[in-house]
C-alpha cells in the first residue's frame, strides 16, 4: 500500500509528495520603499527599554523616524497629542478611530522630564518602565550614556558620531565614517557587512563649516565652526548612495533592506555633544610653560 502511494506521488494520507519550496520576499516594482520589514526593533540608549522603530512625515514634510511604544495602548488612556498609528508600515501623528493607538516612546521614557498632562495609566507605564531601567542597570546589562560636558574649541574632533553633509544637508552619523555598514539584504538573507566606504569610491573630504541653529530656535551656539565629513562634491549617484546607506555592491535601486537609514538629522542644540570646532589630526597647540 505504502509503495503504491509512493509511486503515484502521494504521501500515505493522500497529499502531495513534493517538496516544498521557500518563498523569498521580493520588493515590487512600485514599492515606494526598499524595506522588507515594517518595524525595527531597538532599545532607547537613554533607558534601554525596548522600541519599535516606523518611518514618519513631520508636518514639514521631511522623512524621519519615530521610535514607539511596542504594544498597542487604550485610546482613552493616552492624551490626544501623543496619539499615534501605523498604516502600511508608516507611523502617522493622528488617532484612526479604533479604540487602540500607540504612543511615542519619548512619552513614556524614564529618562525624560514627564509631560505636564499625562493620565494615571501613562503615569503607571512610566513607573514600569523606570523599575526595568533599574533592574537593567543593576543585572549589568544597560549602561546608562553619561551627559557629555559642552565641548571647549580645542577639543580634538571626535570621530565616534561625526557630522557628514551630503546632498546639502546635514547628518550625524551612526558611527564613525569607515565603521558605517551597508544595510541591504545579502543572498543568504543576512545583513551586508560591508562598509559604505569602500577604497574603490571616491571619499569626502573633512572640512570646517559655520555652525547653524535651527530655524525654529535663536539662540547662542556652543562654537561657531564645526567639523563636517562633506560629501557634496562627490557625484549625485554616489551621494545617494551614502544616503541610501549602501556599498558598491548593492547599489542597484531593487536590492532590498533590512534596516532603516541610520542618518540622523543634525539638531545642533541637542547633538551639541558631537559638535567639534577642530578637524581629526590637527596639531593641539599648547602654551609653553
Amino acid at each position: 500500500m505504502c509503495s503504491a502511494k509512493a509511486s503515484s506521488g502521494r504521501r500515505w494520507d493522500g497529499t502531495p509528495a513534493r517538496p516544498t519550496r521557500s518563498r523569498v520576499l521580493r520588493v515590487t516594482h512600485d514599492s515606494p520603499t526598499c524595506l522588507i520589514r515594517g518595524a525595527q526593533p531597538g532599545h532607547c540608549r537613554d533607558c534601554g527599554n525596548r522600541t519599535d522603530r516606523y518611518p514618519c512625515a513631520d508636518p514639514a514634510g521631511n522623512s524621519r523616524v519615530i521610535p514607539l511604544h511596542p504594544q498597542e495602548l487604550p485610546a482613552a488612556a493616552v492624551p490626544t497629542t501623543s496619539r499615534w498609528h501605523v498604516s502600511s508600515g508608516t507611523a502617522h501623528p493622528a488617532h484612526d478611530g479604533t479604540p487602540w493607538c500607540r504612543i511615542p516612546h519619548t512619552t513614556l521614557c524614564p529618562a525624560r522630564p514627564a509631560p505636564a498632562a499625562l493620565t494615571p495609566q501613562i503615569t503607571t507605564l512610566r513607573r514600569h518602565l523606570a523599575l526595568h531601567t533599574r533592574r537593567l542597570i543593576n543585572n549589568g546589562a544597560f549602561t546608562p550614556l553619561a551627559a557629555a560636558p559642552p565641548p571647549t574649541p580645542n577639543a580634538p574632533c571626535g570621530s565616534a558620531r561625526p557630522v557628514v553633509r551630503l546632498l546639502c544637508v546635514r547628518y550625524l552619523a551612526p558611527h564613525s565614517i569607515g565603521t558605517v555598514l551597508c544595510i541591504s539584504q545579502t543572498r543568504q538573507r543576512h545583513r551586508c557587512t560591508r562598509p559604505v566606504l569602500a577604497p574603490s569610491t571616491p571619499a569626502g573630504t573633512w572640512t570646517l563649516l559655520p555652525t547653524t541653529a535651527p530655524k525654529r530656535r535663536s539662540c547662542l551656539l556652543p562654537v561657531s565652526l564645526m567639523a563636517v565629513y562633506d560629501l557634496t562634491r562627490l557625484p549625485y549617484a554616489e551621494q545617494l548612495r551614502w544616503r541610501h546607506q549602501r556599498c558598491p555592491a548593492h547599489t542597484a535601486p531593487r536590492a532590498p533592506d533590512l534596516r532603516l537609514t541610520e542618518w540622523e538629522p543634525l539638531d545642533s542644540l541637542q547633538h551639541h555633544q558631537h559638535i567639534h570646532s577642530r578637524l581629526p589630526g590637527a596639531p593641539t597647540h599648547r602654551h609653553r610653560t
